[in-house]
């Protein structure tokens, strides 16, 4: 399940529940549909409502960050400290994009 929020050349996708092999087309055909009409600046991949990801979650990330280099986008992904931050930082995606605390978009302005 996902969620999109588009403020200011940031496009903020928040994800939920599950990633496998059985949810990630269908993410990934939703991002990417929102990220060729968008083309934003910043995506941010909101992993605070995740469950579980397996691999399939780090190729979902790992191909949006090569399609976001493609126009020039950066992209970062908030996720909270925990299992699904550990094995981001285990496949080496923290050399790719920055990996941080969730920040809510109010937030960020002050």
């Amino acid at each position: 399940m996902l969620e999109f929020q588009t403020e200011e050349g940031i496009l903020r996708v928040m994800l939920q529940g599950e990633i496998d092999h059985h949810s990630a087309g269908q993410l990934r055909e939703q991002i990417d549909c929102r990220l060729e009409e968008l083309l934003p600046k910043r995506l941010i991949l909101d992993f605070t409502g995740v469950t579980f990801m397996d691999s399939s979650g780090i190729g979902l990330v790992m191909g949006r960050v090569r399609q976001a280099a493609a126009y020039g986008g950066q992209v970062e992904i908030a996720v909270p400290a925990g299992h699904i931050r550990k094995v981001m930082q285990l496949s080496g995606i923290d050399k790719l994009a920055n990996i941080h605390a969730p920040v809510h978009p109010a937030e960020q302005k002050g």
